[in-house]
């Protein structure tokens, strides 16, 4: 790869970290507005911000009363995500009588009350499951990008793409849950930078010297490593992990020199794992 393609875009994620961008956009798909399952009622203001920043890749949601309701059943251990209700009440007079003329007073109450995505439910009637079609109609791997990513042991028809070190696999959604084929592989890539550290392969760790802040810098080199990986796979990839910019930043202004060790540790990442397949293909 060549040196001058990790010093740009480091820069380029440097100018990007200063922008910021919202913890609950995602690259794979929402499948629309988060929304009641049965009713079909979209959930609005601050809701739609509380129930899309979920795991979960469906939109769709449920009471515990409305799954049981409709057959389902809630799986032992998993926790709601509470939502706002807001409903008007009228305030009664000294008199004890509702004021209903002009001069009365109404109040908006607010309540919090918990429900489910359906993919923490068992047992409910496809009708109340399915979403929407995928979001990619086709998809055409990039093979490059698969011959890196078969490095790796990858299960997919997951609701969230993550790296789980005790079993040493990444876990991510269906290739057309993705918004499109560049953002699969810039969260595949991510992941794969994550999985190059493991301590069977480059033991990457830097709670010595970040402490506290050694996740936030190790989310900050895989998501260098995937900006490099999909340089030289020849993907347009997008950076995606804003959740973690705020604590980046931090880590940024307390080292001037974190960036340079984050690049550094990407870079061997990307190294590594390029090396290892071209030595394959040899």
């Amino acid at each position: 790869m060549n040196k001058d393609i990790y010093e740009e875009i480091t820069n380029k994620i440097i100018a990007a970290l200063e922008t910021g961008n919202a913890p609950w956009v995602k690259p794979w798909a929402r499948h629309g507005a988060p929304r009641n399952a049965i009713t079909s009622r979209v959930y609005s203001g601050i809701n739609t911000i509380l129930l899309a920043m979920s795991p979960f890749a469906s939109p769709l949601w449920l009471t515990y009363k409305q799954a049981a309701t409709a057959g389902g059943t809630v799986r032992k251990g998993e926790h709601g995500t509470q939502v706002v209700l807001f409903k008007p009440l009228k305030v009664e007079d000294k008199a004890g009588t509702e004021n209903t003329d002009d001069k009365g007073k109404v109040i908006p109450m607010m309540r919090m009350f918990t429900v489910f995505n359906v993919q923490q439910i068992d047992g409910l009637p496809e009708k109340y499951t399915q979403a929407a079609q995928p979001q990619i109609d086709s998809f055409t791997d990039n093979q490059k990008a698969e011959a890196l990513l078969s490095q790796a042991t990858i299960v997919h028809g997951k609701s969230s793409a993550c790296f789980i070190p005790s079993l040493d696999v990444i876990h991510m959604p269906n290739k057309t849950d993705f918004k499109t084929v560049p953002d699969y592989y810039a969260t595949g890539m991510h992941e794969l930078t994550h999985w190059s550290g493991h301590k069977t392969r480059l033991n990457r760790d830097f709670n010595g010297r970040f402490g506290d802040s050694s996740y936030a810098f190790e989310e900050l080199i895989a998501e260098l490593g995937a900006a490099f990986l999909c340089a030289y796979s020849g993907i347009d990839g997008q950076l995606q992990h804003a959740s973690y910019i705020a604590s980046w930043i931090t880590v940024l202004r307390a080292d001037k020199r974190a960036i340079f060790t984050a690049a550094a540790a990407a870079r061997k990442a990307a190294e590594f794992l390029v090396g290892v397949q071209e030595e394959e293909e040899e």
